[in-house]
Formats: structure tokens, sequence, C-alpha cells
């Protein structure tokens, strides 16, 4: 099953304000909806309605989705796929898009995601630093990264343990193609919400912990669709939303996240 087309609806990123012909009637709704919620969100937690930054998580919708969203002013989005990103960023090349890979990425996937992406939110392994220094250097490019970290017990989360990330970032200072901006997690999946911030709350206090040892991480990649107000509450600058902007999905969360972590 690929990715999935909106209905009647039609954009296009030719050069020009003037050139974009668009009816977004219900993307655009679900857009402004979760605008606003983000921002209320925000002033709840006493902080300013513009402190956390959205990331469209456009994955398995097609390039003609997507074009609906650059009509409404976004540039930016995330994929949980290098093959998504390899698909899309084709069709798409005229629209001057900055592709985010949030997903698990395996080695062998780390040449595409060089080549394509603006900024790797998963990276949480040693071996897949080392692999993606060794692809960047080759594209003569830098990119930003942010640090994924496992603050949630499931074992179809993945993510760099805790107690190894001091050593990581560490090690991280010795490859000039990455800029570490930040942090992100994946919380555990429950209608807990106590146990949901206090995932957040664990990637909060690592990335305090990490500035008192000199490391300069301002942004926190935390909270999806179903759990942003509690990511938000907890610090969060970044909230990943996909299904409140784009609709429900074809695939279950087990084509992203599988029953076991592959090692690669």
């Amino acid at each position: 099953m690929g990715p999935r087309h909106a209905g009647a609806a039609h954009a296009t990123c030719a050069t020009g304000d003037a050139s974009i012909v668009t009816e977004t009637s219900s993307l655009a709704d679900r857009w402004t909806q979760v605008r606003d919620r983000v921002a209320a969100a925000c002033r709840a937690a006493g902080r300013d309605p513009d402190a956390a930054r959205i990331l469209p998580v456009s994955k398995t919708f097609g390039p003609e989705v997507i074009r609906e969203a650059v009509a409404l002013g976004l540039r930016r989005f995330g994929e949980n796929k290098a093959q998504e990103i390899r698909d899309k960023a084709g069709p798409l090349a005229d629209c001057g898009l900055e592709w985010v890979m949030i997903g698990h990425l395996q080695t062998n996937k780390a040449k595409d995601v060089a080549r394509l992406a603006s900024e790797v939110q998963s990276l949480d392994r040693p071996k897949l630093a080392a692999a993606l220094h060794r692809r960047l250097e080759a594209e003569g490019r830098t990119i930003d990264v942010l640090v994924q970290v496992k603050t949630s017990p499931e074992q179809t989360k993945y993510g760099l343990p805790p107690e190894q990330l001091p050593a990581f970032l560490d090690e991280l200072r010795g490859y000039d193609t990455m800029r570490v901006r930040g942090l992100m997690t994946l919380a555990i999946h429950t209608s807990d919400p106590v146990a949901v911030r206090a995932c957040f709350r664990k990637l909060r206090e690592l990335r305090d912990d990490a500035a008192q040892r000199g490391y300069d991480l301002p942004r926190l990649s935390m909270g999806m669709s179903g759990d942003f107000p509690l990511a938000i509450a907890e610090g969060a600058t970044e909230v990943r939303i996909g299904t409140a902007i784009f609709g429900p999905r074809p695939y279950p969360d087990s084509y992203y996240w599988p029953e076991t972590p592959k090692a690669d």
C-alpha cells in the first residue's frame, strides 16, 4: 500500500504565490485547530503561546497531500522511513521542503538521509552516528540532529538508554557534520497521564543534567497527536503531529515500531 492521496484537492508549488491553486478546507481546518490547541496548551502551562513548534508528520501521505499542506504555508515535514523521504523528495523537489527523519534509522539507510534530510531526530546509537557522519562527509553536508532517548519502559520503543547519554554526547563532539540541538523521545502508550508525563519529564531532566556538563541542548522534541498537551506541560519545544493534521493512516503503529526493535 503506497502513500495516500487527497480526494479532489489540488495544489501546486510553482514559483510565486499567485500560482498556487488549492482546495484544502478540510486540511486547512485541521491545521488551524492544531495550531490553536498547541497555543492553548502552551498558555495552560504558563508558557508563551508560540513556545512549542509543530512538526507536521506526513508519513504514508503522498505528494498531493503534502502539496495541499505547502499551500497552507508548511515547508517542513517529518517522516518515519528513509524510503518515504526518497520517494517524495523527487516529485516535490520544486517545493523547497525540509525533510526531518523522526523514525528508527538503520545504518544502511543513512545514505539517503544524508543526501536528502535537513535534520535527524532519531540519532540513538554510536554505530548510526558513525555511519551518518561518513555519509554526510561524502555529501559535503552538515545537518541538525537530536538524540533520541528511551524514556519509556516499553520494549517496542527505540532510543538510547538514558545512562548512556553523557558518553554519547561526548562522542558526538567528534563529528563536525552533525550539530546536536537537543533530545527526542516517545512516551509510553497508555491512558495514564501520570506515566506519560513521567517520560517527558525524564527527557527534560536529562537535558538539564547535560546543561550542567556544558551541553547546550535547547530543543525537546516530544509529544504527538494524542499526548502533546502533556509534553508541552513538561517543556516540549516541538511536538510531532500527524493524524490530527492529516487524518487517519492506513497503517498500524507496528508498521513503524515493530514488536521487537531490530539491530543493524
